[in-house]
């Protein structure tokens, strides 16, 4: 028996732990929830019923995402991978952990407020770009320097901020290519035209329903 992993495939918080299982080659049995429509059994869980969750073989929930990025981290065998991934250095840890909890409670506030800009009519859809522009303005000049954000390996705070630009580079994708954040559309590109995301995160499934067959997560491991 493998973990139980609820997600929806379009939101950014599943998708940055789905890139880290599969990056990471950790097996989950996969269930797609249609958000409006959510399967009992994630609803029987009781407490929150957002996505992504996992159930891992003990009972134990893993309620976040990153919750289950650090699970993910845990449970894999390269132990080289993971280290470059979560450095020990607590001075690095803490950069990291800084830069998620910037991006999760400052620019996506200005990220749902751009791309949903009809629902809060106080400003104007080019007012909650320029807003959401500092934080690209940081990654740019951090991409200016590095090849990641945090030096020239990649590391979780790449894979955890990823989602969330995609997202915002996609509410007006024109002007985003026209852009002047050139290092931060290499960036981005690299995440989003790889295998590892195109045939393995974004593979589409269809809705999970109560007696469906299991959907082994990752299928195999992408480089």
């Amino acid at each position: 028996m493998l973990p139980i992993l609820y997600s929806f495939r379009r939101c950014p918080y599943a998708m940055r732990a789905r890139y880290m299982l599969v990056l990471l080659g950790v097996p989950v049995l996969l269930r797609e929830v249609v958000l409006k429509s959510k399967p009992e059994a994630l609803l029987m869980l009781g407490g929150r019923s957002s996505v992504p969750q996992l159930v891992n073989i003990n009972g134990d929930r893993y309620p976040e995402s990153l919750d289950i990025i650090f699970w993910s981290l845990s449970q894999t065998t390269d132990m080289v991978f993971r280290d470059q991934l979560w450095p020990e250095s607590p001075v690095t840890r803490h950069k990291i952990k800084a830069w998620i909890a910037f991006n999760d409670n400052r620019f996506k506030y200005w990220l749902d407020r751009y791309k949903y800009s009809d629902r809060y009519p106080e400003y104007f859809e080019g007012y909650y770009r320029q807003k959401g522009e500092v934080f690209l303005r940081r990654l740019e000049a951090r991409l200016n320097r590095f090849s990641y954000l945090l030096g020239n390996e990649m590391t979780l705070v790449d894979v955890a901020l990823f989602p969330f630009i995609r997202q915002f580079a996609a509410v007006d994708s024109k002007w985003f290519e026209e852009s002047g954040y050139h290092k931060l559309k290499l960036w981005l590109d690299g995440f989003v035209t790889s295998e590892l995301f195109t045939k393995g995160v974004m593979e589409k499934f269809s809705a999970w329903e109560e007696g469906s067959q299991n959907i082994v997560f990752p299928r195999e491991r992408l480089e």
